[in-house]
């Protein structure tokens, strides 16, 4: 079996007055959680509302990716996406708690999975599937949701805070597997290999060092990490897309069709038609895609005008 990092353990510590304002947040988000989810809703799309009051540099990169992903959408296009966005943002503040904190139950009755016999079909065949995952804004409850179906492995981010730590491991661990330190490629090579269900996120700005400069939008020259290439050539598994979305039950995990020649391919070619078909699937539901992060950020040469 692989190796994951330690979960990390309650420590008496957690109860000293520099942690209490974690305390205090995190007990009114759970009490929140038990509201009905209709209701939650309502008040996801309340912090969504005041995101354009507090987080008006976040706003306006979302705006900016939105204008240089789609210049082909008029203005009141790109702002009626911005609108809904900031509202499923608002939301992910409560679906991060209701990842973590909700019960079995609860979890179960708001969450739909579609596509899954691509994944089992891969699985049956004694091949690890190397899921190919979109940061999506309800990527905490679609990953709850996926442990019931099937437990996964993914990479792991330590949060900077202890206690949020904490939360954010065992909340994450509940119905999946284990989680693996996200500089620790062999753990996940090696899962694979064992015909383990693991997920991966290709779709961020990694830097310049480990990418290849391929479209993605309306941005011939985008950021695009290597690794993912890395991975799909080196260990015994298919890749697939997976993205969670916004569905009337709650929440849905979509998975597609298998991309197995996606490794045989010269990596320009391979990385491009990625990126379309990630595009192709964040215009499924565009607004729920995670566009206050710096997407087009790291340009192809350090003297190349930032885009933002």
């Amino acid at each position: 079996m692989s190796v994951g990092i330690t979960p990390p353990s309650f420590q008496w510590s957690f109860l000293l007055p520099k942690y209490w304002p974690v305390w205090i947040g995190a007990g009114l988000l759970y009490l929140l959680t038990w509201l009905p989810f209709s209701f939650i809703l309502r008040l996801g799309n309340g912090v969504g509302w005041l995101l354009t009051k507090v987080a008006k540099k976040r706003v306006q990169v979302a705006r900016r990716n939105l204008e240089l992903c789609y210049p082909q959408w008029s203005n009141e296009q790109r702002e009626i996406v911005l609108k809904k966005h900031l509202g499923r943002a608002g939301m992910a503040v409560f679906e991060t708690a209701i990842g973590w904190w909700w019960p079995t139950w609860r979890i179960k009755k708001h969450f739909e999975i579609e596509g899954f016999e691509h994944a089992e079909a891969i699985l049956k065949q004694g091949n690890g599937v190397f899921g190919l995952a979109l940061h999506n804004m309800n990527l905490e409850f679609a990953c709850r949701g996926l442990g019931y179906t099937h437990p996964s492995i993914a990479f792991y981010r330590k949060h900077n805070n202890p206690l949020m730590d904490y939360f954010q491991y065992h909340g994450r661990a509940q119905s999946n597997k284990y989680m693996i330190h996200k500089r620790n490629a062999k753990a996940l090579l090696a899962a694979m290999d064992e015909g383990e269900l693991c997920i991966y996120l290709p779709d961020q700005d990694y830097g310049r060092a480990q990418s290849a400069f391929v479209p993605f939008g309306g941005v011939e020259e985008t950021a695009t990490t290597t690794a993912t290439l890395m991975f799909a050539r080196r260990a015994n598994c298919v890749p697939l897309m997976i993205t969670s979305q916004y569905s009337k039950k709650g929440c849905k995990l979509k998975f597609y069709p298998p991309l197995r020649e996606l490794a045989d391919k010269e990596d320009n070619e391979a990385l491009t038609e990625l990126n379309q078909q990630i595009l192709d699937i964040v215009n499924e539901q565009p607004e729920s895609y995670l566009w206050m992060h710096k997407r087009f950020k790291t340009r192809p040469n350090e003297g190349d005008p930032s885009l933002y």
